[in-house]
């Protein structure tokens, strides 16, 4: 239920409003004054501000400030008597969503406030970039708290330019994702985007993978193989868990960031690449530092511009925007009727403590709607609880074949999507990644519902 924020001197006035808005289902909290509205800002969860431009002490447009101070996205429509349009105007210039003047007709105060939370439903479904700007493999980065949009503001500041980015935050926040829409709002986006997790990679093999190797260099190096930072010049390399390199690889890569030039394993000749590198670690890099497990000057080098990703704990205003775009993916991807979430499934989210983040919580959506033959997740279908066991009336029993299918189909959806965003949109070069034939892909991509 979204909340409104009523700020009305006039008791009788507040009553009406109250009573309209919690018929049209809103939540609706009272403020009779600009100070009562400051601390309802402060000590409740508001979607929207309803106004009056003018009140006792403070008026209407501090409690406009005031609400931009903790919410940036959270509209402000301003009531004004015939007489004050001048003050609604200005009011508009701070950021206010609309201004109605009195008296005016409910019916036309509800459909503004519903076009003022649309707007923001489709602003904060990517708050980096407007759909119709970005690229067509844009990333989605959902949110809506204060947090997280300081994140994207400086993010959006340091795409366009060359710098190296240093992604810092736990397991399952959603670095790749981050690293992904820099190099997407950088002039780098028609170029590759290269990643590759350096703690996935077994050490031996880890030098030739990001170099490459002449043939020869090695026994089973039949061929000479170009490594990840070729194969994104121009681009950007992405390297996840940077702090499990060695330290001779940490070497490397310095010269890299130095020089702009890298070496094949068995190489006689340095080779120049431009690429841009974005980096991340769950690990604490200054600590590493200090162990002497990680270079210092390596570290300075990456750590141009830090961006600390946050955690979900930190960011629950945000789980319901977050489970709501989970859910209709995977009602897509999975080919499942519309589902919604209870109000008791999303009090679970909410007050889960989800030590995985974003990819936790991910993951537990895409379980629930595999479980839920119904319009309605409950909370029995997202078994928070360890060891949880599907619930008689909500998780009705069905073949493990079953379920293995759906979660095969959602895999090789996840695969074929991930691999036309490498390629570009390529479909010969994506059939080639997958080692599939074209007409196997093109199959695919119809029965999963992912033409473009």
């Amino acid at each position: 239920m979204q909340s409104i924020l009523i700020v009305e001197d006039r008791q009788a006035m507040a009553d009406m409003l109250k009573a309209t808005l919690e018929g049209e289902g809103f939540r609706a909290v009272l403020a009779g004054s600009a100070g009562a509205a400051f601390k309802a800002l402060k000590e409740e969860k508001i979607d929207l501000v309803l106004t009056d431009l003018k009140l006792p002490g403070k008026s209407g447009v501090e409690v406009l400030k005031a609400s931009r101070q903790g919410d940036t996205l959270r509209p402000v429509i301003v009531m004004t008597a015939y007489g004050s349009v001048e003050g609604a105007v200005q009011a508009m210039r701070l950021g206010a969503y609309d201004f109605i003047t009195k008296p005016f007709d409910t019916e036309h105060l509800i459909l503004m406030i519903k076009r003022a939370l649309e707007n923001q439903r489709l602003t904060t479904e990517n708050i980096l970039m407007k759909e119709e700007l970005g690229p067509k493999f844009m990333p989605v980065i959902i949110g809506r708290c204060p947090i997280i949009m300081e994140v994207a503001q400086k993010l959006k500041r340091v795409a366009p330019v060359k710098s190296t980015v240093l992604l810092l935050g736990e397991s399952g926040t959603g670095k790749e994702l981050f690293a992904r829409a820099i190099h997407y709002l950088s002039p780098r986006r028609d170029y590759p985007f290269v990643a590759i997790n350096c703690a996935a990679i077994p050490e031996r093999l880890l030098e030739s993978e990001l170099f490459g190797h002449e043939k020869g260099a090695f026994t089973g190096a039949d061929k000479t193989k170009p490594g990840k930072f070729e194969l994104a010049h121009m681009g950007t390399v992405f390297l996840d868990e940077v702090g499990e390199l060695d330290l001779s690889l940490q070497a490397k890569l310095l010269r890299v960031l130095q020089e702009g030039e890298i070496e094949r394993v068995g190489g006689a000749r340095p080779m120049k690449i431009d690429v841009r590198m974005v980096a991340a670690s769950n690990k604490d890099l200054e600590k590493e530092v200090q162990g002497r497990n990680f270079r210092e000057d390596l570290y300075y080098r990456l750590n141009v511009f830090p961006l600390q990703i946050p955690p979900l704990r930190d960011r629950r205003e945000d789980i319901p925007l977050l489970a709501e775009y989970f859910v209709k993916k995977y009602i897509a991807e999975i080919k499942r009727g519309e589902k919604g979430l209870t109000e008791d499934a999303l009090q679970a989210l909410c007050s889960y403590n989800w030590k995985g983040n974003v990819r936790e919580l991910e993951n537990t959506i895409e379980r629930a709607v595999i479980l839920c033959d119904g319009d309605s997740i409950k909370r029995g279908h997202l078994c928070l609880n360890p060891g949880c066991p599907a619930p008689e009336p909500l998780c009705p029993e069905r073949p493990l074949e079953e379920v293995s299918r759906q979660a095969q189909r959602v895999a090789e959806t996840e695969r074929i999507r991930q691999a036309l965003a490498q390629a570009r949109g390529n479909k010969t070069r994506a059939a080639a990644a997958l080692q599939v034939s074209y007409k196997t892909l093109l199959t695919k991509i119809k029965e999963y519902g992912l033409e473009q």
